[in-house]
């Protein structure tokens, strides 16, 4: 005797079909990201965010992982994030001296830092960046590795980093007024010995 009741189980038998593809893909086709000749540094997931001046708020420009890569052959670090899912690039941009991460208030897990020219977009365009971990050890391993990649970055390009060139102009400065005091004192010494005579 059959079941009436309506959200009683049915007893289907189970259909086994097969469709054919109208169209057999035999081809591959390598997509490029222009990473391949590039060695991760350091990978960590993360959310970004740009400072809209217009509105004077922050928008969201994705979540994943933010990744600082080494060119292997001129050893160039960059900063390259893409977002989950969709892997759309949304920050992409080199590391160089002038940039400073600072905290953001009232976290002591994200960062901010200003970028002259992210190319994520078309065209480059100077962006105020924050970045959020899931904590603050997160945070601070990223700031360490990115003032590593600062550092190879300056030494690459023949020029010494903003802090190591005033410690060495005051050095200058200094060695500067050591030999001018022993100048004088050479002189006040001849001074005397023309007195005497």
């Amino acid at each position: 005797m059959e079941n009436t009741e309506p959200l009683a189980p049915r007893q289907e038998e189970e259909a086994d079909v097969h469709f054919e593809p109208v169209i057999k893909l035999t081809e591959q086709i390598d997509t490029k990201t222009h990473e391949e000749d590039e060695q991760v540094l350091f990978k960590m997931r993360a959310k970004l965010f740009r400072f809209d001046a217009a509105s004077s708020e922050w928008k969201e420009r994705g979540t994943g992982d933010v990744r600082l890569l080494a060119h292997k052959e001129t050893k160039k670090v960059r900063l390259v994030m893409r977002r989950d899912k969709t892997l759309k690039v949304c920050a992409n941009h080199s590391i160089s001296a002038d940039m400073r991460l600072q905290p953001n208030i009232g976290s002591d897990r994200s960062w901010v830092w200003k970028v002259a020219a992210d190319y994520s977009e078309t065209p480059p365009t100077s962006e105020t960046l924050a970045i959020r971990f899931a904590n603050s050890e997160n945070a601070h391993e990223f700031k360490k590795e990115f003032e590593a990649a600062q550092k190879t970055n300056v030494a690459l390009s023949g020029g010494a980093p903003a802090e190591a060139s005033l410690v060495e102009e005051k050095k200058d400065e200094a060695e500067k007024e050591k030999v001018d005091e022993e100048e004088k004192k050479d002189e006040t010494k001849d001074e005397k010995k023309e007195e005497e005579k």
